[in-house]
Order: C-alpha cells, then structure tokens, then sequence
C-alpha cells in the first residue's frame, strides 16, 4: 500500500532506530535525562526561543498555552477549521473551559481581522479575547503556508493589546521550507510556539513547545497535571534529535512530490484544487457535483493500493512524507486521478 492518509503514519527509518538504541537516558521529572535536555535545547535553538519543553503529543502541546494564558470562560481566537477546533475532541473546553472564535476564509486571517473579532479585556457583557493562535503550515486547508509578515503583524497587535499568542507549529518546518524562511522569524512573533515530530519528521511520538524560561517552567506543572510527565524519555527525544540532524533537509522532496499529486488532480473533471496554495505536503483535494464522492473514491484508490482519508463528504486529503518515495507519488497520482473520475 501507499499510505497517504497521513505524515504520521511513517516508521522509524533504521538510522532512527539505531539512535533509539543507544539513547543515553535518565528520569525526566528530575530533569535528568541527556537525551530530553539535549532535544529541549536543540529546539529552543532552533525556533529562537529561551526554553523549550517535551510533550508526548501534539494535542497536549496545544494545550499547554490555554493553561498558560487563559482562565475558563475566555475567548480565544482562531483560524477557520484549525486543529485545536476540529480535531482534539473538544480537549480546550474540557482542560481550560474556554470558546473559541474561528475567522478568516481559509484557515489564515490577518491581524485586521483578528483586531476585528477581539473582545476586549474589561468588557462587561463579552468573554475576553486573551490568546491568539495561528496554526502554520494549516492542516484542514491543505497545508497552507502564512506569509511571515502577516505573523508579524498578528504577534504585534497582540501585544499592544495584552492578548498572549500562540503558534501551532506542528508542520513549521514545512512552512519554512516551503519559503526559505528561517524557523526562528516564523517563531518570532509568538509567545510561544510548538512543533511536533510525528508528522513531517518522521518520528514516532512527542511535539515541543518553546518559549520563556518563565512561561516553560510554568508548564512544566500543566504537563503533570494533563498526564504528560515520563521518565526516561530519552528513547523518544534521540529519534527527535536524529531526524532534526537528517530529516529537515529533505522536506522539501515531500513537498515536490505532494506537486506531482496535485498537478495530476488539478487537470481532472470534476476535481476542485488550488495548485497556488499547494506549496506543503497536504494536497487536499474537492470532488465537484457529478464527480464521485469521498467515500467511493477513497474505496476505488485503496482497492488500486493507494490510503486517503476523507475531510467531507466530497473533500479528499492526501499527505506526502518520507516513507513514500517519487515513484510512489507518480503511482498515487495516476491512481488518484482515476478514482475521481466520474
């Protein structure tokens, strides 16, 4: 099979599981281990911030900055359709009791706009807007990169207006390959910023979050209190560490093989596709009236050996990554592109 359904389903590569082997260990909540405090510093390097924290999940990362920033009852503000809405099972409400308020058209949304939909701090009728976050590159959307003058421009409104913020980098370094942007500047503007290894990186489990010694230390506790505290962690950081020294430099690859995808579906009938926005891994693709629907093109790939997975009843994703090769992208494409022929 070629399992496109998404990055996260790659495998440690031999080289990765060879790092995990010999991964010198210690108790994480003594903060004793080499492998987690070598990651924790290589990342907070990297996105230019003072501290950095490892999390088990992507999810629990995106947790984090609501316990950090927010009180129950407070608004925070989106992108239409971002992760932290659609897919942590309403972890927010359960964890920080807060509501969120999604703008923008396509999962992205301009300082403008989010100066528009922020509630102020003393309002006596509206919940306050005390957080900002953007998600970059943006899942649901197609792995949308923003412009990072426009993050710029969010992460200074916010601070004029005593709103914290927050960047779901889950897919950052995406975003910065896909513009030969320097991770740190995307980071810049934000309080705080994560980023996951799971998905483009290639490794089997954990995300980070990075920001001020003040604000890393604080949640350190929210980590406990979510049930994220481990111990000899440091199985899992040496394969964050090895793909952070072998894998970036290949993401572009993923990104010039989702093209060979995209291309093929944009000059199908009935297929609905944006190749201007296709500059990540997610090629996400919509089935016009009188095209198959989802569910039946998800089944005539897979018979054809090729995984999706459905984001609607006419709305297809499919995520490259490093487990699929050119090859197997050029296969996909032309199997892709049969299955949504009407």
């Amino acid at each position: 099979m070629i399992d496109l359904r998404s990055d996260t389903v790659t495998r440690p590569t031999g080289a990765m599981r060879e790092a995990i082997a010999r991964a010198p260990v210690g108790d994480d909540q003594f903060g004793e281990d080499p492998s987690v405090i070598e990651l924790q510093e290589r990342v907070a390097a990297l996105l230019g911030k003072e501290a950095a924290l490892f999390v088990p999940t992507g999810t629990m990362a995106n947790q984090l900055p609501l316990k950090l920033y927010t009180r129950p009852g407070d608004d925070v503000i989106v992108g239409l359709e971002s992760h932290a809405v659609w897919h942590e099972t309403g972890a927010a409400a359960a964890n920080a009791g807060i509501q969120f308020t999604e703008i923008g058209s396509d999962g992205r949304f301009t300082a403008d706009e989010f100066l528009a939909a922020r509630n102020p701090l003393d309002h006596p009728l509206y919940p306050p807007t005390t957080l900002v976050e953007v998600e970059d590159t943006q899942n649901r959307k197609g792995g949308l990169v923003w412009d990072r003058a426009e993050l710029e421009r969010i992460g200074a409104a916010a601070r004029e207006h005593g709103v914290a913020s927050y960047l779901d980098g889950a897919r950052l370094l995406n975003a910065a390959a896909a513009r030969g942007d320097d991770p740190a500047a995307l980071a810049a503007p934000f309080d705080l910023v994560s980023l996951a290894l799971s998905k483009g990186l290639g490794c089997p489990a954990g995300s980070l979050v990075a920001g001020t010694r003040e604000d890393i230390a604080a949640a350190v506790r929210y980590r406990r209190m979510l049930g994220g505290a481990m111990r000899q962690a440091g199985i899992l950081a040496a394969a964050g560490n090895h793909a952070l020294e072998h894998h970036v430099g290949r993401l572009a690859d993923d990104h010039a093989n989702a093209r060979v995808i995209g291309e093929a579906l944009a000059a199908t009938d009935g297929v609905r596709l944006d190749l201007d926005g296709l500059e990540s891994n997610i090629v996400v693709f919509h089935l016009e009236e009188g095209a198959p629907d989802a569910p039946t093109v998800l089944e005539r790939a897979e018979a054809a050996g090729v995984l999706t997975m459905a984001f609607g009843p006419r709305t297809v994703r499919a995520v490259t990554h490093l487990d699929v090769s050119r090859d197997d992208c050029a296969t996909a494409a032309e199997v892709l592109a049969a299955a949504a022929a009407a």
